[in-house]
This record gives structure tokens, C-alpha cells and sequence, in this order.
């Protein structure tokens, strides 16, 4: 088996981790370093459950190797998290229904988010599938959160 150790910055810490090159960001997120909130859905990048931010842009961390996250920096749902309290776009995913199982919310939070922080509110949902809720309570959530855009989370 071929490996490769990487430095990476996951939600603020710094890891140095040996990984299989055919090791997905997705597959050690969830094994190496326990941070389950990271979903993995089709596999194949079309369902956005795994969207992490990789220096600060939203990716599919399923089509992502972690051997490509070398020298960057990883955000996870866990680092978007609030500290005890829901962040407003967790408030506003409850407010508006947007939730159903939960499976494709952690993408969806993450993609939130970065609208929050960078704007774009028009494509949040682009790449985002979701089964179970539909899609309604999805959009009126990010309609609510792109009323504060550049504001905290």
C-alpha cells in the first residue's frame, strides 16, 4: 500500500497523519480523525452530504483525496458548529423545517455557511440532494440566513 504522510489544519488544529493514497478527505475525516458529522451519500459528488470547506471554498470531500489536502485547511460541520447554542443557520434549517433525517444536513450547513461568510445565496442548493424534507424549508432557511450575509453564522 502506498502512503503518504500530510499536514493538515482541521477546524483550527493542526494534524500530521499517514494516509493511503487512495484514501478519500471524506473516508479519513470519518476514520482517522472520528469527525462523523462529515456524511458520505452517492460517493460520486452529486449529493453534497460530504461538503467540507478546503480552504475556505466548499468541495465534495468524497471526490477529494486527503493526500490533495497537504499544507491546507479543512472545515468541517464540527468546525462550523456553535458552542453550545444553535448557529443562525442551524436556527434557521429548524425555523423553516428544512430537516428531515438529518443525512444531507451537515453539506447543506457547510454550504450555508460559506454563503453567510462569501455571499452567493443563489447556488447553496446547487449540488444539494436531499429525499426526505424537500426543498421548500431548505430555500426559505437560506432566504432568511442571506438576509444577514457577511454576519455571524
Amino acid at each position: 500500500m502506498n502512503v503518504r504522510t500530510i499536514k493538515i489544519q482541521v477546524n483550527g488544529t493542526a494534524r500530521t497523519e499517514d494516509v493511503a493514497c487512495h484514501t478519500t478527505l471524506a473516508e479519513h475525516l470519518r476514520t482517522a480523525l472520528r469527525l462523523t458529522g462529515t456524511h458520505v451519500g452517492c460517493g460520486t459528488g452529486d449529493c453534497g452530504a460530504c461538503v467540507v470547506l478546503l480552504d475556505g471554498e466548499p468541495v465534495c470531500s468524497c471526490l477529494v483525496l486527503a493526500a490533495q489536502a497537504d499544507g491546507r485547511e479543512v472545515t468541517t460541520v464540527e468546525g462550523i458548529a456553535g458552542h453550545g447554542d444553535l448557529t443562525r443557520v442551524q436556527r434557521a434549517l429548524v425555523e423553516e423545517h428544512g430537516l428531515q433525517c438529518g443525512f444531507c444536513t451537515p453539506g447543506l450547513l457547510v454550504r450555508m455557511a460559506h454563503a453567510v461568510d462569501h455571499g452567493g445565496e443563489a447556488d447553496v442548493l446547487a449540488g444539494h440532494l436531499c429525499r426526505c424534507t424537500g426543498y421548500d424549508g431548505m430555500r426559505a432557511a437560506v432566504r432568511k440566513t442571506a438576509g444577514g450575509l457577511g454576519a455571524d453564522r
